[in-house]
């Protein structure tokens, strides 16, 4: 469900999917060949949410409260995102929660289950697990290959979810 809030509506790419059990509403820019996946709520209404190019919001994620989120990223299943910002080729492990005002460098992996507490600067090429989310160390191209093959995975997966009209 695509709505406007506010006198905003949201921009998405024509390349874009964004299912049909997705809630987007308000000042929302989604960028080129980006998947927003069911029951993803992204809420433009407390400020703007950008979404960059062949970046996955998966399922039952939530964005809000003003955020901008990078090219080639992973937003994993049941993530919380009130931050303000996560860098390119990042993933966020699934039910990860990232409050706000946090910025997340580019090339980073957040560990499933994480708590990044508020206002907390994680540099490029770390990566972050624990509750409260710690810095363990740089990521490794081990790491680094989940952002890789999921960006290469879904791809060609949100071409045939429009392809199929879903």
């Amino acid at each position: 469900m695509i709505r406007s809030f506010g006198g905003k509506t949201p921009q998405i790419a024509e390349s874009a999917f964004v299912s049909e059990a997705a809630y987007v509403v308000g000042d929302v820019e989604i960028g080129e060949n980006s998947g927003i996946w069911p029951s993803a709520v992204i809420r433009g209404d407390f400020g703007r949410i950008k979404i960059g190019c062949n970046t996955q919001i998966e399922d039952n994620s939530v964005l809000h409260a003003g955020v901008e989120i990078g090219d080639n990223v992973i937003i994993g299943h049941g993530v919380v995102v009130e931050g303000k910002k996560v860098g390119n080729n990042t993933l966020i492990g699934n039910n990860a929660t990232v409050l706000s005002e946090v910025e997340i460098g580019n090339f980073c992996i957040i560990g499933a289950n994480c708590l990044v507490t508020q206002r907390m600067k994680i540099p490029d090429k770390s990566f972050v697990a624990g509750v409260p989310g710690k810095i363990k160390g740089e990521t490794s191209p081990q790491q680094l290959w989940w952002v890789e093959e999921g960006s290469q995975s879904y791809g060609p997966l949100v071409r045939q979810y429009k392809e199929q009209g879903l």
